[in-house]
């Protein structure tokens, strides 16, 4: 497809050198009939050169690309309708042209958007040097014990940062079909936040683009289709905060010891559960990790709120571990799926693989 649209726009752009040749009667262009001036012809030829400019950028995967391209389009339809009845054919190509630039002009403003709500999480984070001792674990339940003690971050630093890279698939409703996605994450994990930025090719051509983010206690979501049409955007409400909230105790399993912050408390519940409860900034949830004997971290359950708005009802949510891999000495549960357990029954709605892990 990449090639289908460079072959369309170069052909588009050199068709407009007739026109220049025209003007300084450089060759015989039968097919304009109409008179062109040499000013104009001059518009023609740079028309042409904003158009190659665009290609170039769009192969060199520069931001500006999709800029130019518009602006070449808006150039080519002015001088399209000045010689209307030789040229009027060139409009299908302007327009084939900027509905494939506009969605990728959305795509770069959505991803400043969340460059910059990233940079602005971490910009006030410095690494902590705070160690993790037998010490540091004895107020915890036996199962938590063990799980980071298997998890073998005891003699490791506490973390205060986290990149992942994620990948998987994902899907909307029990009978709709998987989507494959790839996904960036920055984590606060001092003052708990989160910036969850993700891809999610939804038909050929068609892709979605959603950020979640968790910050001061408080949750947003944003989905657009193709970066342009915004079809969900929510935040700043109880269900949200306490949702966002659960998704990031759920995600504290790819950093054991960010749950030795004083913001989770515990209770045990049996050799194997503990609930844990998270308080901050003004929001609490709760949840329950269940472990193994070997110590492993198997899953992590919830009632959470299911659908949007005011028809959102609470369900249980579950996240579990399908498997396991060393990240700097850490072992983490680096593939997951999630279930909503519906009354109507199981829902597995994602799969996804952690395929990269940075700590501070």
């Amino acid at each position: 497809m990449k090639y289908v649209f460079a072959f369309l726009v170069v052909i588009h752009a050199l068709i407009h050198l007739m026109a220049f040749a025209k003007a300084f009667q450089l060759g015989n262009s039968e097919s304009l009939t109409q008179a062109i001036s040499k000013p104009f012809g001059i518009c023609w030829l740079l028309t042409t050169l904003v158009y190659l400019a665009a290609l170039t950028g769009y192969f060199m995967d520069k931001t500006f690309w999709p800029v130019l391209a518009i602006i070449a389009s808006v150039l080519s339809q002015v001088l399209i309708i000045m010689v209307w009845r030789d040229a009027k054919f060139g409009t299908i190509a302007n327009i084939l042209i900027v509905l494939i630039a506009l969605p990728a002009f959305a795509h770069f403003r959505f991803q400043q958007m969340v460059t910059e709500e990233s940079q602005e999480l971490l910009k006030n984070i410095a690494p902590r040097t705070l160690t993790v001792t037998e010490e540091k674990l004895q107020h915890l339940p036996a199962p938590v014990q063990r799980w980071l003690q298997k998890s073998g971050v005891v003699g490791k630093d506490i973390p205060a940062v986290a990149r992942i890279q994620q990948t998987g698939r994902m899907r909307t409703s029990p009978d709709s079909k998987w989507m494959p996605f790839n996904a960036t994450q920055y984590f606060d994990l001092i003052q708990p936040a989160f910036v969850w930025n993700t891809t999610v090719q939804v038909a050929p051509l068609v892709t979605m683009t959603g950020r979640d983010k968790f910050l001061n206690g408080e949750g947003e979501m944003l989905i657009k289709i193709l970066s342009l049409i915004t079809v969900v955007n929510e935040g700043h409400n109880n269900k949200m905060n306490t949702g966002t909230m659960l998704r990031y105790m759920g995600e504290t399993t790819w950093f054991p010891a960010a749950v030795l912050t004083p913001y989770f408390s515990w209770k045990q519940l049996d050799s194997m559960t503990v609930k844990a409860t998270m308080n901050y900034a003004g929001t609490a949830a709760e949840g329950t990790y269940v472990f193994n004997e070997a110590g492993d971290f198997v899953a992590f359950e919830a009632e959470r709120y299911y659908g949007g708005g005011n028809d959102a009802r609470l369900e249980c949510w579950r996240v579990e571990a399908t498997g396991y891999r060393d990240f700097g000495g850490i072992r983490v549960p680096y593939r997951n799926r999630v279930v909503w357990k519906l009354r109507e029954g199981d829902f597995t709605w994602l799969e996804l693989e952690v395929t990269e892990l940075e700590i501070n």
